[in-house]
């Protein structure tokens, strides 16, 4: 089972960071967006990885070739091209990455299309690569496959950008600031049958959201997996800074291996109470 992921569009929202580098590649604490949702799914066990380049995909062909010395100082003779890598290295990462290129300006349909060659199981995670949610990937696939439709998309809550009120006769009784609204949106996190890939094209203008998603639904295909926990789509310079303060103040919700810990430290302590 692979996971496919959106890393080609061009990330205009984002103003002058997306001019330096891809979408995918913009930092979050010294590390992409894309390596931290793919350290995700990773994590729950999903390792084989297809990446459907675009804009700028070269940088993020180079980062995937060139990965060990990215987290190392290294030495590097011109007249060869050998590298001496110094210091110690990151654990090995057992993964499989297909980076695949897929167009420049083609909408994500047909970047989903084109990658479909490499998939070759009957189911496959789908998402985007700029949000970031702790979204329990077993019991979303398990949801997936109980209900036997093309597609599951993840709902979510959208935090709100601004300050939300309630009020009455005029006062304001409750304030929230930046509560979530109460709408379901596409929070990404999707998985697929191969069977939609029938329903796709390699046109550049075969529009995946506005085109498949909406002709599937109306043909009752599309399952809506609710998750009410936590999620951000980097969409503005202001949500990298908001990932980067959640991360900097450990409260970086996309981590799931950071709460195993919590909960181990919580039970040795409570252990050593009795």
């Amino acid at each position: 089972m692979k996971v496919v992921i959106f890393a080609g569009g061009w990330g205009t929202r984002l103003g002058q960071i997306a001019d330096r580098v891809p979408k995918p590649m913009v930092p979050i604490g010294g590390q992409s967006i894309l390596r931290h949702i793919m350290n995700a799914y990773a994590w729950h066990g999903y390792k084989d990885f297809v990446l459907c380049l675009g804009v700028k995909g070269d940088a993020i062909r180079a980062y995937f070739e060139n990965l060990p010395a990215y987290s190392r100082d290294f030495t590097i003779d011109l007249a060869t091209g050998r590298k001496t890598l110094h210091g110690a290295s990151e654990p090995v990462l057992d993964w499989n990455v297909t980076l695949a290129g897929t167009g420049l300006n083609t909408l994500k349909g047909g970047r989903l299309k084109k990658v479909g060659r490499y998939l070759d199981s009957e189911h496959h995670f789908l998402t985007y690569g700029d949000g970031l949610a702790d979204v329990d990937l077993q019991a979303l696939l398990a949801f997936h496959k109980r209900h036997g439709k093309l597609l599951t998309i993840t709902g979510v809550h959208p935090p709100s950008r601004y300050g939300e009120m309630e009020e009455r006769r005029g006062r304001v009784t409750a304030f929230a600031e930046k509560a979530s609204s109460s709408q379901w949106i596409n929070g990404g996190y999707m998985v697929f049958r191969r069977g939609l890939l029938d329903w796709l094209t390699t046109d550049d203008g075969c529009d995946f959201e506005n085109g498949v998603v909406s002709e599937l639904a109306g043909h009752g295909e599309v399952a809506m997996y609710r998750h009410v926990g936590p999620w951000i789509g980097m969409d503005h310079e202001q949500d990298v800074h908001e990932l980067e303060r959640l991360l900097a103040d450990g409260r970086a919700f996309w981590k799931p291996w950071e709460r195993v810990k919590e909960t181990a430290a919580v039970s040795a302590s409570d252990e050593r109470a009795f």
